[in-house]
């Protein structure tokens, strides 16, 4: 087999990663399996929700007992908050916890500032006004928005340290509904410094949905319910791992451009004459 192309890391703010693929702990049905499904995904960053995640379950473990704290980078996330001062409440407890714990994601945060219960799509202004207090505290910021161009920008110019468009609703698993906007989103980010890290964030359903993520240019993927809601978690972990690597590469090589005709795989030259009747 041969090795992996050398790919650049994947840099958010003073964290370097190797993989491109962030993962969630929420969802599934127990602690063992979320445990498995993370070192299966190869993920290096892992989320949890501050605000909704119950540390300690049922049995009386803490969801923290399955996390290999030396090889995850846990991100904290303010999901389920609906206002910009519930968010920046949130981000400083994660900050405490993670603290405590000497983990290297203390210093950084997931915002989500949701504007209903219905569609869980960000408050755009609720979330710009908690990416300013956020990042004048000390923060790196990574901001769960929608895939409007213009919000986008306000957020980077805000001081965030990454943009994280939504495929699609949160859960949905609709994938990329809006591609064309995901690549003005990148246009417009990019456009002084093409390091810029934008991540697609939420809907993705299946590993076609992250490979086409990728593709498209986008920095990196995070999902939750599309492993932890499979059908079978553990493969479906697998399958996510490979599709980030697979279009990675596919960005990175550059596809072939769209034609309308065919054209023909073997040269003209050298062809053998039709033989005689």
């Amino acid at each position: 087999m041969t090795a992996e192309p050398n790919d650049e890391p994947l840099v958010l703010g003073g964290h370097h990663f190797v993989s491109r693929l962030i993962v969630g702990t929420g969802k599934y049905s127990t602690f063992d399996m979320m445990r498995d499904c993370l070192a299966a995904s190869g993920a290096e960053v892992v989320t949890v929700a501050i605000r909704r995640e119950r540390l300690i379950d049922k049995q009386g473990r803490n969801i923290l007992d399955f996390i290999d704290l030396d090889r995850f980078t846990i991100l904290p996330n303010t999901a389920g908050c609906f206002t910009a001062a519930d968010a920046v409440r949130v981000a400083r407890l994660g900050r405490e916890i993670l603290s405590g714990l000497e983990n290297p994601g203390a210093d950084w945060v997931k915002l989500e500032v949701l504007g209903d219960t219905k569609t869980l799509l960000p408050d755009p202004v609720a979330t710009l006004a908690a990416t300013e207090q956020l990042v004048a505290d000390g923060f790196q910021v990574l901001c769960y928005t929608t895939d409007d161009p213009i919000t986008a920008k306000r957020l980077k110019d805000a001081g965030a340290t990454a943009v994280m468009p939504a495929g699609s609703p949160i859960g949905s698993g609709q994938g990329v509904l809006n591609p064309n906007n995901i690549r003005i989103c990148l246009e417009y980010l990019k456009e002084e410094n093409s390091e810029y890290p934008v991540i697609v964030d939420a809907g993705v359903g299946t590993a076609s949905d992250v490979s086409f993520a990728m593709e498209l240019g986008c920095d990196g993927v995070l999902l939750n319910t599309g492993i932890a809601g499979a059908k079978d978690p553990l493969l479906m972990a697998h399958a996510m791992r490979q599709a980030t690597l697979a279009g990675r590469n596919a960005f990175r090589a550059g596809r072939i451009p769209r034609k309308l005709y065919a054209t023909a795989s073997s040269p003209d030259t050298g062809v053998v004459s039709a033989l005689p009747r």
